[in-house]
């Protein structure tokens, strides 16, 4: 079903946690591991972790249309909008979500987006079924479901064949700002978490390493913790 080649210890992805960190500061890491990529600085593919300080996003599809609160009201709320290359339209992130930032050589992979996409829908239902949550995709729309909620979203961006950006995972955190826009663009639509299907606060922790065990069984790839310092000099080139 997801074909590429068999995984070897030379092939296993750098797994790094990076704590909550704010979205403009995650993001321009995510550009220099990019960079460092494609300048061939390192050869190892990287997933990153992180929670975000509460921010909305704006994907390529625009979404400014789909906020639905006014300018002074976002002003004194103290959330950023900020416009990024992924795909899709506006979402939230705040702490108690789990992000995931997959920056893949897909080329080096024979790996397509379509591909990809099934590949981390598939690693979050694997994830929230562990924990109890029936998670399903969505015919119509990209992401995880239960029901007519949605747990997680996704939007991607690719740079001369190496991916950025990534997914979410609803956790444990407040809904009310997706009450205040048309969540990717849809209107009418639920947002959920799994602490509010299960009537529980799961574990960051816990969905974490749930999350790494299973995005390594659909990558076929072993996940290696790395530290920060190891990182930025595979990024510098002097690892």
């Amino acid at each position: 079903m997801l074909k590429h080649q068999a995984p070897t210890r030379a092939q296993a992805c750098w797994c790094m946690d990076l704590k909550t960190m704010a979205y403009q500061q995650a993001w321009e890491f995510q550009q220099a591991v990019v960079r460092a990529r494609l300048e061939k600085s390192f050869s190892q593919d990287v997933i990153l972790f992180v929670e975000h300080n509460p921010v909305f996003t704006l994907g390529r599809r625009g979404g400014v249309e789909n906020l639905t609160v006014s300018d002074a009201f976002l002003e004194a709320s103290g959330i950023q909008i900020i416009q990024v290359e992924r795909g899709g339209d506006i979402t939230y992130h705040g702490p108690g979500q789990m992000v995931v930032y997959p920056i893949l050589d897909l080329d080096r992979r024979r790996l397509g987006i379509p591909v990809l996409v099934f590949m981390l829908e598939e690693a979050r239902i694997r994830v929230s079924k562990n924990l109890g949550v029936q998670a399903v995709r969505n015919p119509r729309n990209r992401g995880v479901w239960v029901g007519d909620r949605k747990l997680g979203s996704i939007g991607l961006a690719v740079r001369k064949g190496i991916s950025f950006h990534g997914m979410a995972l609803n956790v444990n955190l407040s809904l009310t700002p997706f009450e205040w826009i048309h969540p990717c663009g849809l209107a009418n639509v639920s947002m959920t978490s799994l602490e509010r299907e299960l009537s529980e606060k799961p574990s960051m922790q816990v969905v974490r390493k749930l999350t790494r065990q299973h995005l390594g069984d659909v990558l076929g790839r072993p996940l290696e913790e790395i530290r920060r310092e190891q990182l930025d000099k595979a990024i510098s080139g002097k690892l």
